[in-house]
């Protein structure tokens, strides 16, 4: 599986914004399957999807769905952030009926634009009220934790940090890896923003950047050179543990490198959506409504925790067996809706020195 790419653009573009599927349906629809729609006399059987995530990771979920239903998908692939602008730009013209994003900040920027239809409630009651839009306008589908990697020969476990702002102190001066450029990096900062306010952004920018990070260019890197004993500690995302197993042909628990969740609803321990909303186009199709349901099936939030080693978000879904449950993690109080404003913290982040 190819690693996620840093994603560098993602900011800049930004700057131009300013009950789930049952396991099974009736009799004849087998089990992770759609529930045929009250409204299928209207369908065309193909639904036009806008698509952040990258076609190496989805197609083969669009492609059993395809299968399953007969609806053709015709999918849009592209960053994120530069098809939440394409939306901003083509307005209700836009041929899109759905958009898959891979992270909630440019869910947000389109629904507060008003482009998004309010999903159905049966849709989004199944998806615990932090993993969705407050007003309805879309829905996480998988989940990604911030995690602090570590590497216990160099950074036991009794001796880490409670909090991730613990990090700009002189024991992990020089230890910590940090990806600025990358958009999840850029989204736990902006999430500190929402939580704490700009001030204590800038402070632990400041007191990251002066405690001689180690900057590398994405997550995977850092994780390979925690795992190789290169590297004492890093911020990350979860699945790359599960990535670099699948590299390696190793269990999860087989390498060295281990993840350490920040507790008590800590800034650190963002967890970010992959999610969808419907455009308005959409509302109206549906096959755009059928691949929605599909995308929060038992099958398809299966996929996602066994081959992207991300976090499905229903209700008692498992995890990917190397992480606790979702349910068990303390997130930070931050509505995801308002981590879209990726732009300013670009600014923060140059601004501290991290980035040239």
């Amino acid at each position: 599986m190819p690693h996620r790419s840093p994603r560098r653009a993602v900011a800049v573009v930004l700057a131009m914004l300013g009950a789930t599927l049952a396991a099974c349906g009736d009799a004849g629809t087998p089990a992770g399957s759609p529930a045929p729609s009250s409204s299928a006399a209207a369908s065309d059987k193909k639904v036009t999807v806008y698509s952040g995530r990258s076609e190496s990771l989805v197609k083969p979920l669009l492609e059993k769905f395809t299968q399953q239903t007969g609806i053709a998908v015709e999918a849009r692939y592209a960053g994120t952030a530069a098809l939440a602008t394409q939306l901003l730009e083509e307005g209700e013209k836009s041929p899109a009926e759905v958009f898959f994003a891979q992270d909630a900040g440019a869910l947000g920027a389109v629904a507060k634009k008003g482009l998004f239809s309010t999903l159905p409630a049966e849709v989004l009651k199944p998806v615990p009220s932090a993993y969705r839009a407050k007003g309805g306008e879309w829905v996480g589908v998988s989940a990604r934790a911030r995690v602090l990697a570590y590497n216990p020969e160099l950074a036991p476990a009794a001796g880490l940090p409670k909090s991730v702002f613990e990090l700009t102190g002189p024991a992990w001066k020089g230890k910590v890896g940090v990806a600025p450029t990358n958009a999840s990096f850029q989204a736990f900062i902006t999430a500190i923003v929402v939580q704490h306010g700009e001030a204590k952004a800038k402070e632990f920018l400041a007191g990251l950047a002066a405690n001689q990070p180690q900057i590398r260019d994405g997550n995977a890197k850092i994780l390979e050179e925690i795992d190789t004993g290169k590297l004492a500690v890093g911020l990350i995302n979860h699945y790359y543990l599960g990535e670099r197993a699948k590299e390696q042909g190793k269990a999860p628990d087989a390498l060295k490198a281990r993840l350490h969740f920040f507790p008590g609803g800590d800034s650190g321990a963002l967890v970010n959506v992959a999610g969808v909303g419907l455009l308005k186009r959409g509302a109206a199709d549906p096959d755009a409504r059928t691949l929605l349901d599909y995308l929060l099936s038992a099958e398809a939030q299966q996929h996602f925790a066994e081959k992207t080693y991300e976090y499905p978000v229903l209700a008692g879904a498992p995890a990917p067996a190397f992480v606790p449950a979702l349910s068990s993690l303390t997130v930070p109080t931050v509505d995801l809706n308002d981590i879209d404003n990726l732009a300013a913290t670009v600014k923060l982040i140059k601004q501290s020195g991290l980035v040239p």
